[in-house]
């Protein structure tokens, strides 16, 4: 597979010698940079498949006409957790 190359970023100063003074042992700035970007990718693709399943469950509950109450749902979780510590055994 061909690699491919991001842009050029010009920053100031001061921001590269914070990035550079937060690399680990061995890491370089380009490490990093590629690092951070693709945390970035992954967490704005996990916020819109976040907010897309947000929309779709309120279509479907005016759909439906279907609503639970935040108490309702917090209790089906507490619920949930308590079976899934039995089921460790703590």
């Amino acid at each position: 597979m061909k690699t491919a190359t991001l842009p050029s970023l010009r920053v100031d100063p001061e921001l590269r010698a914070a990035a550079e003074g937060v690399l680990q042992k061995g890491e370089t700035l380009s490490a990093f940079v590629e690092n951070a970007v693709k945390a970035q990718v992954h967490y704005r693709k996990t916020q819109a498949e976040f907010i897309a399943r947000g929309l779709a469950s309120r279509e479907e509950a005016k759909r439906t006409g279907i609503y639970y109450s935040a108490e309702e749902v917090l209790a089906h979780l507490e619920n949930k957790v308590a079976a899934a510590k039995l089921k460790q055994g703590k």
